[in-house]
Formats: C-alpha cells, structure tokens, sequence
C-alpha cells in the first residue's frame, strides 16, 4: 500500500476539475452577454423638461441633449450630466435663509459680506438678493469653476463698487433702484467674462442700515427727509389746486367787467345815435318835434302814475273824495 495518491484517485480529481471549469465556462458564457447588455443599457438617460443633458466622451464635450429619452455609450467610454435649464435659482449676499420646517425662516447676517464702505466714508450693512438662471450648460459646466461661488464673489465685487461711489443717505432713500440697475449691469458683464454661463434674471436690495450703534439716529434723518418731501408734495399741491381756481376766478371777473363795458358803451352810443337823430328831425320841424317830444314824455309818464278821473258833474269839491288812494 502507497502513502501517496495513486493514478485511479488522481485521474478522478483531474476529472473533476474538468467537469468543474466546464461548468464555470457554462456560466460564463451565459453571465457575460446579460453582463455586456446590462452594461449596454446603463448608458440610458432621461432628460426631464426643462433640463438640458451634456454628453462626454472620455471627460470631453461631445453633445448636448434635449428633453426626453436619451442614449450614451456606458461608462467609462461615456458619462452625462443634467443640468435645469429653466429653474430659477437664488444667491444670497450678506444673508443667509435657514429654513425651518413649519415655522418661518430665519435670517442670518453675514458680517464680512455685508458691510461696505459708501462713497462719503461711512460704514453700510448692505443685503442683497439675486435671482438667476443657467442659460449655457456647456460652459457653466466646463468653462468656470464653481459658478454658484463665482457668483456670489462677483456679486459682493459689483455692490461694493456701486455702494463706494454712492452717499448713504442717497442709498438708503431713492438711491435704491439705481443700486440694483448698477448691480445687475456690473455684474452680469463679469459673469460674461468669466464664462459662467449664468444669466441674472433679478436683482432685489433688501437692507442698506447703518451700523447698529448709529442706525436710529440715520433713520431719523430719513424719516425727516421723507417728511421734509411729502410737504413739498402737499405744498405743490395745494398751489397746483389754488392757483387755477384763483386764475379762472380772475379770468371770470374780467369778462364780466369786459362785457359790462362793451354793454355800456353800446348803450351810450345807441343814445348818442337816436339823440343825432332827433336832432336833424328837430332842425328841419323845431315846433312839430316840440310837440311831439312832449306828448311823448306826458304819454311816458301818465302810463307810469295812477290817474283819478272825477266827473265834472259831481261837482268841483274835491275834498269829498279824498283819500284818493281808497277809491277803487
């Protein structure tokens, strides 16, 4: 008897073996097509509305994609990014909102963002919101770095040099909107220089204040100023309501006074007109137009007088008649 294997034992554990690797090549060539079609298959994607999808070949730009079903070659040959095209997003200087699950958000100051210096020399706490979008996924992607931090820098960059050429007073009052054109000028040029790929849709101003040690004392002087224009405002007004009330008041005093004259003097030389007139008549029949001036003027008035009529019959007394006026 042999310690070692003997040849019978030895050709059962080489056929073994060979039963053994025929099975796994069995397995093998079923497991490798499903492997080769699953690895096929992830090279689906789907772009949603509104989005854009990028396709990159080896780590390059190759092809970007609209909204829908899409297809790439697997990984690693392959690989693909979507980017939301449509959406509005929102950056924060100066600020930050936490959000808090079914109570309101709270607002956060950012010290070293927030305070600026103005064009007279004096501290401002300056917050400013900024609503954007991605207008250029190939370069938002490819060509900066970091676009959302790009454009928060960018923004401080931008309101710090508007807010340096600019008083305090005029920033805190109507000096508002001229920050927010000047910001969304600046700032959109050096977001398209830098090849961001952003384009800014609004720039909001929420607080220009003061520091807090002097903050009520600037208010005051706004409030002042404020109060200063409204009275300009009522005093305008007030003129603007005065003023022509009294002009057409004027303007109907002299039209009365224009008409009264042209009545008079129509009148008068109406007069003077019927007085020549009775002139040339009375030169060529003095006696006549005497006569008939006379009886006219008695006519004129008796028709104006009452006029008691007593016949002579009656006799002449008459006392017995008087007072006059009772008779009827």
């Amino acid at each position: 008897m042999s310690n070692g294997y003997g040849s019978e034992d030895f050709g059962k554990e080489l056929k073994q073996m060979l039963e053994s690797a025929k099975g796994i090549l069995g397995l093998l060539k079923i497991a490798i097509p499903i492997v080769v079609v699953i690895w096929l298959l992830s090279g689906i994607y789907t772009v949603g509305p509104g989005e854009a999808g990028i396709v990159r070949r080896f780590g390059r730009f190759t092809a970007q994609t609209g909204p829908g079903l899409r297809y790439r070659l697997p990984r690693p040959i392959e690989s693909h990014n979507v980017v939301n095209i449509a959406g509005i997003r929102r950056a924060e200087v100066g600020f930050r909102t936490v959000e808090r699950p079914g109570r309101e958000p709270k607002i956060h100051r950012v010290l070293e963002e927030e305070m600026m210096l103005t064009g007279d020399r004096n501290i401002a706490g300056v917050q400013i919101l900024i609503q954007y979008q991605v207008v250029d996924p190939v370069k938002y992607l490819f060509r900066a770095r970091e676009p959302e931090i790009a454009l928060r820098v960018n923004t401080e960059v931008a309101l710090r040099s508007i807010i340096g050429n600019m008083d305090i007073d005029h920033a805190m009052t109507e000096g508002r909107p001229e920050i927010e054109a000047g910001v969304w000028s600046f700032l959109q040029r050096l977001l398209d220089d830098h090849q961001t790929g952003l384009h800014v849709v609004l720039v909001e101003l929420q607080v220009v204040d003061p520091p807090d040690e002097v903050k009520e004392s600037f208010h005051d002087v706004v409030r002042a100023k404020a109060d200063e224009e409204r009275l300009i405002r009522e005093a305008e007004g007030y003129a603007l309501d005065v003023v022509p009330r009294a002009r057409g008041k004027a303007s109907k005093i002299t039209q009365a006074a224009t008409a009264y004259r042209e009545e008079r003097v129509a009148l008068a030389e109406g007069d003077a007109a019927r007085f020549l007139q009775l002139l040339k008549e009375y030169q060529r029949a003095p006696g006549v137009t005497r006569e008939r001036l006379y009886l006219e003027t008695i006519e004129r008035v008796l028709t104006e007088s009452k006029k008691f009529i007593i016949d002579p019959e009656v006799g002449g007394n008459i006392l017995q008649f008087l007072p006059l006026t009772d008779i009827e």
